[in-house]
C-alpha cells in the first residue's frame, strides 16, 4: 500500500475495472489462491489520475494494453464501501478504513484476447473466466457487493445503449442479503 492515496477520512483511492466483450459478458478473475471472484481493481498512486491508474491497473493484473481496448465510459462519482473490522491493517499509518472506487467501463477492441497475470511478483488472479454482465454482484465478497451493484446498475446504460438487460431473478434476494453475513471460507 505504500504511495497509495488514502483521504482525511480514511479511504484508499481505487480504480475498478468492469471489462466487457461481445454481446456484454464481462471479465471475472479469480483471486490467486481461490479466494473468490472479483474484476481487476487497484489503488491510485500519489499524483495519478484515475484514468491513468485504470491502465496501468488492466496491464499489471491481467496482461492488457491501452490499445485493447475501448474507454466506454465510468461512474460520475466515487463508490465507498467499508473494510470489515478484521481486514483494517491498524499498524498502517494513515489507517485505511475502506476504499473510495471510480469504476470504468472498457469494452475489448478485439477476440481471442489472452490475458498475462504476471506482469507483478505478486499476481491478484490465477484463474478468469467470462460472466454475465449481472453476476458478479453474486459472485463478489459480502463487503463489497453494494458498490459492485451501484456501479453495474450506473454503467449498464453505456454498456447496452440498445436497452439493458432485464435484472436476473436472484437480484432482489441478493440486494437483501445482509451487509455483514460473514465471508466464504477462503
Amino acid at each position: 500500500m505504500a504511495g497509495d492515496v488514502i483521504d482525511s477520512d480514511g479511504f484508499r483511492a481505487n480504480v475498478g475495472i468492469v471489462l466487457m466483450r461481445g454481446a456484454g459478458e464481462v471479465f471475472l478473475g479469480r483471486r490467486s489462491r481461490g479466494r473468490g471472484w472479483q474484476f481487476p481493481q487497484g489503488g491510485m498512486r500519489t499524483g495519478e489520475s484515475p484514468e491513468q491508474a485504470v491502465f496501468r491497473e488492466l496491464n499489471e493484473e491481467i496482461g492488457l494494453e491501452r490499445d485493447d481496448v475501448e474507454l466506454v465510459g465510468h461512474t460520475a462519482r466515487w463508490l465507498r464501501y467499508r473494510l470489515p473490522a478484521r481486514y483494517v491493517r491498524r499498524n498502517q499509518q494513515p489507517v485505511c478504513i475502506g476504499q473510495k472506487q471510480r469504476w470504468f467501463l472498457l469494452r475489448l477492441r478485439r477476440e481471442p484476447m489472452r490475458f498475462d497475470f504476471e506482469r507483478t511478483d505478486e499476481p491478484e488472479f490465477d484463474e478468469w473466466r467470462w460472466a454475465s454482465f449481472w453476476e458478479p454482484v453474486r459472485e463478489i465478497i459480502y463487503f463489497k457487493r453494494a458498490v459492485y451493484r451501484r456501479a453495474l446498475l450506473e454503467l449498464a446504460p453505456l454498456a447496452f445503449p440498445q436497452g439493458v438487460p432485464p435484472l436476473p431473478d436472484w437480484w432482489d434476494e441478493v440486494a437483501r442479503r445482509p451487509s455483514r453475513e460473514p465471508a466464504p471460507a477462503e
